[in-house]
């Protein structure tokens, strides 16, 4: 696994494949509690492999059609996946545009990795796929993700009420935004 689509400093991003359904289904089991309550609401076969090689499928199927990238952030030795990092919805013509979405292990947490993963992922994609926006939406209670889009440079365009169906109730969502610089 030494094809890294984007290496930064301590991590290599890759592109979600059949070759990381074990390592994604221990990131999935590892951090379920933790991320519970910033996802939608999961079914038991969620974490199972058979689940996590149908959605490695569907996420290639994804990428081929371009409406959407995934990517595993790996330690520097490729053994764990320690993070998510996709960008959906992408939109050609005069939008030009795609969702971006992250989660980060647990363990992992409060040491700057997502914040070094996302300033790669985002230049990639600004200069790579030449997208004008990104956007990417929180929970008004996620703190943690507020301050990291601010650092990253989004920018706040409002707020979505019952904008997404998380952890099983309908939930407000902070919108942000950032344009490509070169655009």
């Amino acid at each position: 696994m030494n094809n890294a689509l984007i290496c930064t400093k301590r991590t290599e991003l890759h592109l979600l494949k059949p070759v990381h359904a074990e390592m994604l289904l221990h990131y999935r089991v590892e951090n379920k509690k933790h991320l519970q309550a910033c996802e939608p609401k999961r079914s038991p076969s969620y974490y199972t492999l058979e689940q996590v090689i149908e959605s490695i499928n569907y996420n290639q199927k994804q990428f081929e059609t371009g409406s959407s990238f995934n990517l595993v952030v790996m330690t520097e030795n490729n053994n764990e996946i320690i993070g998510l990092c996709h960008f959906s919805n992408i939109v050609y013509g005069v939008f030009q545009a795609c969702n971006l979405g992250y989660s980060l292990a647990e363990k992992y947490q409060g040491h700057g990795y997502m914040q070094e993963v996302l300033v790669g992922a985002v230049e990639y994609i600004f200069n790579e796929l030449k997208l004008n926006r990104i956007m990417a939406n929180h929970l008004p209670s996620n703190d943690r993700s507020a301050k990291l889009l601010e650092r990253l440079g989004f920018e706040n365009e409002g707020l979505a009420k019952s904008y997404l169906k998380i952890n099983g109730q309908w939930q407000d969502h902070v919108l942000t935004a950032k344009l490509n610089p070169r655009c």
